[in-house]
């Protein structure tokens, strides 16, 4: 999908809401009415593909369960931060589409478990640091991407959404920048 320059956080975050994922029911359930959508039956143990708003309130309700592969946690946020501190300032590793909703998500998720439980406490310091380390990484790194020539669309696949749109809007930035200063400067 094309992300355009004036696409928002906000904007980003209800395409995650709506794009669909993977649960499994902790029980029979018949079919209920959500907000004018209709869901369900659903039958126990079964897999099913819901929107995420739709799974958060099946998951409120006890009903379902979102796949644990869907999820992010403290172990897949140090595998990330570790890949990202390993590679060359120019590369970037792959990250999902929609890592930065789900880390909202899963941080908004423990900070709120933290004031009942103090390992809670522990895991949402970890996570949060974690994540400021993945984030000034690869902010670094798009800074730099943005600051050279245009780049391949293999790169710019490894950036997740918001990523691509903060490269975008820095490439244009930068360049717009850069001709201003150079204006009519021959080029030697």
């Amino acid at each position: 999908m094309s992300i355009g320059t004036c696409v928002s956080i906000k904007d980003l975050d209800f395409m995650f809401e709506n794009s669909p994922v993977k649960i499994v029911t902790n029980r029979n359930c018949p079919e209920i009415q959500l907000v004018g959508v209709k869901v369900g039956p659903f039958e126990e143990g079964k897999e099913y593909e819901v929107k995420h708003w739709i799974a958060k309130e099946l998951e409120r309700a006890g009903v379902a369960r979102v796949r644990e592969e869907e999820r992010l946690d403290a172990v897949k946020l140090h595998k990330i931060s570790w890949k990202e501190s390993i590679q060359q300032a120019r590369q970037v590793s792959p990250l999902e589409e929609d890592f930065y909703p789900r880390l909202r998500r899963y941080l908004a998720s423990l900070k709120s478990k933290a004031v009942r439980s103090p390992e809670k406490m522990k895991e949402y310091g970890k996570s949060t640091r974690l994540s400021r380390d993945i984030v000034n990484c690869r902010l670094r790194k798009i800074v730099s991407l943005a600051s050279s020539p245009a780049q391949t669309n293999q790169i710019l696949n490894s950036l997740a959404r918001e990523e691509r749109v903060l490269y975008r809007q820095l490439y244009e930035i930068i360049n717009d920048w850069k001709a201003k200063i150079l204006k009519g400067m021959k080029e030697s």
